[in-house]
């Protein structure tokens, strides 16, 4: 058996790539909650043990079997392993061409765009009307319709996601479409028709409901950022 811990789902974007990469991986898997920035108390008593591996990050991966246990942190290495265990295909585009742009992708989505990240914290159940973005975050967006474009127009041809099925691509820009969803960012077309299929999802769907139901509110991510 598997236990995932996970932070608040309205606010952890890190946290949804990580059980978006556990669901993909058709493997159960058990959920603790770890409340984020004191915004409530934790009832899993080994909480801190839990996230001692990651020095107190989410998510972490505890894979519990007696034949090979191991603790996994960071959302990109806990999808690597999981895809060693299940078999990559499960994750990535087959063929050289499109596994390499989605690897790619993923590894520019893991360690950039600081200013949309800066600017729009996930916070799913917020609404904003007439939000500007600055011009760091504007520029991030940019560059990531510019990567969608690319996925959808080379490899997208198999269905409505990046590289047509749902694979490690769309997990990784999972967080982004909720940002834009939530900041009303105007998008064109095709990836307007791309951010549906993503919110559409019944694993989004089901993340979606869950953030909604939670009462906890962390208020330094409930006030906008101006340009």
């Amino acid at each position: 058996m598997m236990r995932l811990i996970l932070g608040n789902r309205n606010y952890s974007s890190w946290s949804l790539r990580g059980w978006l990469a556990a669901k993909q991986s058709g493997l159960a898997f058990g959920e603790v909650v770890v409340p984020l920035y004191g915004s409530g108390v934790v009832a899993d008593g080994d909480a801190k043990a839990l996230l001692a591996p990651s020095a107190g990050r989410v998510p972490v991966l505890w894979d519990e079997r007696p034949e090979a246990a191991a603790v996994v942190w960071d959302s990109l290495a806990i999808l690597e392993y999981l895809a060693d265990r299940v078999g990559r295909d499960r994750f990535w585009p087959r063929g050289d061409e499109p596994r390499a742009l989605a690897r790619a992708m993923v590894a520019e989505m893991h360690s950039s765009f600081a200013g949309l990240r800066g600017q729009c914290p996930m916070n799913i159940r917020r609404r904003y009307q007439g939000f500007v973005l600055n011009a760091a975050a504007r520029g991030d967006c940019d560059r990531i319709l510019t990567l969608w474009a690319e996925a959808r127009a080379r490899h997208g041809q198999g269905g409505p996601f990046l590289f047509g099925g749902f694979c490690a691509a769309d997990i990784a820009f999972a967080p982004i479409v909720l940002r834009f969803v939530t900041y009303g960012v105007a998008l064109p077309g095709f990836a307007e028709a791309y951010a549906m299929a993503v919110v559409e999802h019944p694993w989004m769907r089901a993340w979606i409901e869950a953030a909604g139901r939670e009462e906890w509110v962390v208020e330094r991510f409930e006030q906008a950022v101006s340009a």
